[in-house]
C-alpha cells in the first residue's frame, strides 16, 4: 500500500480555498510568498544545511571504521573535520555511487557550504555516558578512542564506536535540533515571524524556513510519500532495483538534496516494512500538511489559530519521531538478547566466541547510542530514562561479568563485576517491557517479552536479574 498523509487537519477561515491550490504529495514545488521578493527561486522550500549535515554524519561513521589499533592523529583530524570543520574540499565519503545507482554530487559544498555538527550538538549532560559529559564532548570522546580502535572496535570494552557516534549523533544533533528548536520554541509567535524573510533577501518566511529545516533533520526522500517502505529503506542502502523509485525527476541521478533517505526516516521505514507501523507516512504528511498550512498564510503573520494548529502538528510528529527511536532501540535489546543467547551456547560448548562477540559488541552499541539519542528531545524522560541507564549499563556485560562503570581523569576506563551475561538477557528483555510501555510501540521487532517470566526463574533470584 502507497504511503498516505494520516492526519486529516480541520483549518479555520480562508485557509480552506488557499490549501486546495496547493495539492503537492512530495516535500517540494512550494510557492514563493516572500512579499517584494524579486529573485530567481521558484520554489520556496529550502533545508540544504540539514542534508548537508547528514552527509557529514554518514562521512563520520565511515572514517570511524578506519584505524588500524593504534594512535592516529591524521585520522583523528579528518573525523573532527568532518564534526567540527567548515573548510572546504570536504568529500562525501557516504553515500556514493555504485554500479546501478548513480549519486548527483561527490562533495559537502556541493550541498552546502560551510556547515559543521559540533555547534549543533546537544549541549545539556549526557547521564546516560560515563564521565558526566556535555553530547559535543561525548562525541568528541568517542572520536578520539574511534581514531586509535581497529576498525573501530575494542574488543576490551566491547566497544564499536561507529555505531555509538552514529547512533547518538543522530539524536544530539538531528533530533535534538528538529524537536526542542524548530518544532518548539522557533514555532513561537515572535520567533522567525511569518512575515518577513527568515534573512534579508531570502526567498522564504521564517516560519517557512523553520519548518523546512525541521524536515530536513528528519531525512526522508521529499517524495517518501510516494514510496512503499522497502523502497525507502533500500534507497539508503542504494540498491539497483530501488534506482527508479529514487530517481523521482528521472534525470538518471539521485539528489542527494531530495531524493536520498537518511538517519530517522531510515529507521521509520525500517519500522515500517511488513505494514505494522506507518511512521515515515505519518510524520512525512505531518510535516507537508504543516508546510501547506504556513503556505497559505502567504507570508502574513500566523494568527493565533493557526499557530495553535501548527503546534498540534508538530507535536504529533515530535510523538511519531520518538517512538520511531524507541522502536530502534526496543530492536536492538532483542538483537542483544539473541547475541547472549549464542554466546552462552558457545561458551558451553568450549567454542571461539569472537565473531559472535563482534555481532554482540555491534547491536550492543546501536542500542545504545539510539538510548542515548532518546534521551536529547528536551523532554525530561525521568525514571523511565534511570531505567533505561540501569538496565544497558555503559558497556556489554563480558564473559566474566565484567562491565565499564566509570572513566578516570586519564580518560581511561575502568571495570568492575556486575551481571552475567544471563542475568543481562533479563535486563534486555526487561527493557524492552519498559519501552513498550512508556512510549506505546507497536512494531516492536526482535520481542522477547514473552521469555521473562521463564528467564528469571531459569537466572534465579540476584541483583542483577532483579534491577528494574
Amino acid at each position: 500500500m502507497k504511503f498516505k498523509t494520516m492526519l486529516t487537519l480541520f483549518f479555520v477561515g480562508t485557509l480552506l480555498p488557499a490549501l486546495a491550490q496547493s495539492e503537492s504529495e512530495v516535500y517540494m514545488n512550494f510557492p514563493i510568498t516572500v512579499k517584494g521578493y524579486a529573485g530567481d527561486k521558484t520554489d520556496s522550500a529550502s533545508y540544504s544545511g540539514q542534508i548537508a549535515r547528514h552527509l557529514l554524519h554518514n562521512s563520520l561513521k565511515k572514517l570511524a571504521g578506519k584505524g588500524n589499533g593504534e594512535p592516529n592523529e591524521e585520522l583523528k583530524a579528518k573525523m573532527m573535520a568532518y564534526y567540527a570543520g567548515t573548510d572546504e574540499g570536504r568529500e562525501i565519503l557516504d553515500p556514493k555511487s555504485k554500479d546501478g545507482f548513480a549519486i548527483k554530487q561527490t562533495m559537502i559544498d556541493e550541498i552546502s557550504k560551510g556547515k559543521e555538527l559540533k555547534g549543533k550538538t546537544y549541549k545539556g549532560a549526557v547521564n546516560s555516558w560515563p564521565g558526566y559529559m556535555t553530547g559535543p564532548e561525548v562525541l568528541e570522546f568517542l572520536i578520539d578512542k574511534a581514531s586509535s580502535a581497529n576498525k573501530g572496535y575494542d574488543p576490551i570494552t566491547g566497544y564499536d564506536y561507529g555505531q555509538l557516534i552514529s547512533k547518538f549523533m543522530m539524536g544530539a544533533v538531528f533530533y535534538n535540533q528538529a524537536v526542542d528548536n524548530y518544532l518548539d520554541e522557533r514555532l513561537t509567535a515572535d520567533k522567525n515571524p511569518n512575515d518577513k524573510p527568515y534573512k534579508e533577501g531570502r526567498h522564504y518566511s521564517g516560519k517557512e524556513h523553520v519548518w523546512d529545516e525541521a524536515f530536513g533533520y528528519f531525512g526522508a526522500p521529499a517524495h517518501a510519500i510516494d514510496l512503499e517502505a522497502d523502497q525507502a529503506y533500500s534507497i539508503a542502502k542504494r540498491k539497483p532495483d530501488v534506482m527508479a523509485a529514487a530517481d523521482h525527476n528521472s534525470d538518471g541521478v539521485v539528489d542527494l538534496k531530495t531524493e536520498m533517505t537518511y538517519a530517522h526516516a531510515y529507521y521509520a521505514a525500517d519500522a515500517d516494512k511488513g505494514g505494522k507501523t506507518s511512521y515515515l507516512s505519518d510524520i512525512t504528511g505531518a510535516f507537508i500538511d504543516g508546510r501547506k498550512l504556513i503556505t497559505a498564510a502567504d507570508s502574513n503573520a500566523l494568527t493565533d489559530a493557526q499557530r495553535a494548529e501548527l503546534m498540534t502538528i508538530a507535536d504529533t510528529i515530535k510523538m511519531k519521531w520518538e517512538q520511531v527511536i524507541a522502536e530502534a532501540t526496543f530492536k536492538y535489546a532483542g538483537s542483544v538478547y539473541k547475541d547472549l543467547q549464542k554466546l552462552i551456547a558457545i561458551v558451553e560448548a568450549n567454542g571461539d566466541v569472537s565473531d559472535a562477540f563482534r555481532a554482540y559488541a555491534k547491536h550492543w552499541g546501536e542500542l545504545k547510542g539510539f538510548s542515548m539519542a532518546l534521551q536529547t528531545s528536551g523532554k525530561d524522560l525521568g525514571e523511565t530514562a534511570v531505567k533505561i541507564n540501569r538496565l544497558i549499563g555503559f558497556s556489554p556485560v563480558h564473559l566474566d561479568g565484567n562491565q565499564v562503570t566509570g572513566i578516570d581523569g586519564n580518560g581511561n576506563y575502568m571495570t568492575a563485576s556486575g551481571s552475567s551475561m544471563a542475568e543481562y538477557m533479563v535486563h534486555m528483555v526487561k527493557l524492552q517491557n519498559l519501552l513498550g510501555d512508556a512510549f506505546n510501540l507497536t512494531k516492536r521487532k526482535n520481542d522477547a517479552t514473552s521469555q521473562l517470566a521463564d528467564l528469571i526463574e531459569s537466572v534465579g533470584a540476584s541483583k542483577g536479574a532483579e534491577t528494574d
